[in-house]
């Protein structure tokens, strides 16, 4: 199956934090490839702004070290490099000052016709600033799309005044808030499973369903971001949009089209139906964790220079949405750092036959389970019962379909989620962008769990590097008479 490219309209695309990691590692990149397909209009055009005193051919080869970084050389052909260089232009720029914003009205001018895209791939303190910045600069009329990337707020209240912020100069309909994992294609093929095939929504209900498990492990600790991830944690780093948005994704009804606001409308219904978790709830359907130090590497509290820490880097829950066609339905989510391996899965367990007709003549079966995989490889997987073969007696082993999309694609390379999000925020469509209603549901639901945490007075479990996690966790599956997956 070979991929389909569809040309967008022509664009500029103005990066604010152009020489910072995010730009560097991520969004040149995933522009080079748009490029290179042609997907991109040869007049389109990327406008990097930052602090730092460049002049353009200096941020041409700062972005020619990144391309050759984190693309491979055989994708990194030199005429490639030197017509993609040639869309890129550099403005210093300090958003603070009202009268650093001349040299980039002066640019845009000369188009005054194009859409015209903002990235804010800076610290949020800064998106009121410069959304202030574009309207006092005349540059934030209708035709202009704001992107902003997490943190999306510290909790409900400050996702409140960052939504009033940016509010105050762009409508709702130009403002993209972006999270990575909607635009990775085994997330977008969820929906497709979902609502393009007759196959699953008779059995996708609690009538079906035993339980739900979202896994997000990763195999490295925090490193050299421990100060700033002491700020944060697990539960706002991974769980309050990530992993909240794979839940919405798997629990919300079909919407009647799809468009941006009929999705992200059924995607809020069940942000609003999660059953809250608090006071002692916080403790008996949550747990959270640190891990410890392995025979070469810190644990988390020396990687935090903080040894009084209480920041979770492993956060597990049960969740329950209330409503007819999940209740009874646990959700299971866990996201950890220094696990055994590096893996993001959704996995749908159903429920076991009501009789096992095969009685003594064969094995016990298991659940039949259809999992997804967003990484290390992106596929679908369905464990089936089926008949070992041979001679030797009736016995029953699960079997997987596996379906890898990358095999499925002639380049073998699945788009970065940044190529797909991008592309849409210069059509205009905002179907695989969080709302801002979907933003401050999602802090509702999360900040009691975290108000009981405090005020519980406890502190962290711990768990060994490189392991599957606090005992802790287990513990909370087996009281529902359930286990994790393996990691």
């Amino acid at each position: 199956m070979t991929s389909v490219v569809i040309p967008v309209n022509s664009f500029d695309l103005v990066i604010f934090g152009a020489t910072g990691d995010l730009a560097m590692r991520k969004l040149l990149p995933a522009l080079f490839r748009r490029h290179a397909v042609a997907q991109i209009p040869e007049q389109a055009r990327i406008i990097g702004l930052s602090l730092s005193k460049h002049t353009t051919d200096d941020y041409r080869t700062l972005a020619t070290n990144a391309l050759e970084k984190h693309i491979p050389a055989d994708e990194l052909d030199s005429e490639l490099l030197s017509s993609f260089l040639e869309r890129i232009h550099y403005i210093p720029n300090d958003v603070t000052d009202p009268e650093g914003w001349t040299e980039l009205v002066d640019m845009l001018d000369q188009f005054p016709d194009r859409i015209r895209v903002y990235y804010l791939a800076v610290s949020p303190t800064f998106f009121g600033v410069i959304a202030h910045g574009l309207s006092n600069a005349g540059l934030s009329d209708g035709k202009a799309r704001l992107v902003v990337e997490k943190p999306l707020g510290h909790d409900l209240k400050s996702a409140q005044q960052l939504n009033s912020d940016i509010g105050a100069v762009f409508e709702e309909r130009c403002i993209y808030r972006i999270d990575h994992y909607l635009g990775k294609e085994t997330v977008q093929n969820l929906m497709a499973l979902r609502f393009a095939n007759a196959l699953f929504e008779p059995i996708w209900n609690a009538q079906s369903i035993d339980h739900v498990q979202i896994t997000a492990a990763e195999s490295l600790g925090v490193g050299t971001r421990g100060g700033y991830y002491d700020n944060s944690g697990a539960m706002r780093d991974m769980v309050q949009n990530h992993l909240m948005q794979l839940i919405c994704l798997i629990a919300m009804e079909p919407p009647h089209d799809f468009n941006a606001n009929a999705v992200r409308d059924e995607k809020l219904k069940v942000l609003r139906a999660l059953k809250p978790i608090k006071g002692f709830d916080a403790l008996n359907k949550t747990v959270r964790a640190q891990y410890l130090a392995g025979p070469d590497s810190p644990s988390y509290v020396d990687e935090a220079k903080n040894p009084e820490s209480t920041t979770e880097c492993y956060v597990a829950i049960e969740a329950e949405i209330e409503n007819w066609r999940w209740a009874g339905v646990p959700f299971f989510l866990r996201t950890g750092k220094k696990l055994r391996s590096q893996v993001t899965e959704i996995a749908i367990v159903f429920k076991k036959p009501p009789h096992l007709v095969f009685g003594n003549l064969s094995t016990p079966i298991s659940n039949n389970v259809l999992s997804i995989r967003l990484q290390p490889d992106e596929g679908l997987e369905l464990e089936l019962m089926t008949k070992e073969p041979g001679p030797g007696g009736f016995r029953l082993h699960a079997t997987p379909l596996d379906v890898a999309f990358a095999e499925a694609q002639d380049t073998g390379r699945m788009p970065d989620a940044y190529e797909r999000l991008l592309m849409d925020v210069v059509r205009g469509d905002q179907t695989l962008f969080m709302r801002g209603d979907e933003v401050e549901a999602a802090w509702e639901w999360i900040d009691p769990i975290m108000e009981g945490w405090e005020k519980s007075g406890t502190k962290p479990e711990t768990y060994d590097s490189n392991s599957e996690g606090p005992t802790a966790a287990v513990e909370m599956m087996a009281r529902s008479g359930r286990r994790w997956r393996k990691i």
